[in-house]
């Protein structure tokens, strides 16, 4: 994920289904684990935009 953002992406996420997380990758952030989300949103990069888990899972 680290190579995408090197690149100019601005968001990116790393879905573990096994284990129920997400990695939110930003530049100049480090990594955002959430557990268990139902929903992640991709504000502001994505403004409105939400994935529903559920759908993953």
């Amino acid at each position: 994920m680290q190579e995408y953002i090197s690149n100019g992406v601005l968001l990116g996420w790393l879905i573990d289904r096994k284990n129920r997380t997400v990695h939110i990758y930003r530049p100049h952030q480090s990594p955002q684990i959430i557990e268990n989300p139902s929903q992640v949103n991709g504000d502001p990069e994505l403004p409105g935009f939400s994935l529903l888990m559920a759908k993953i899972g």
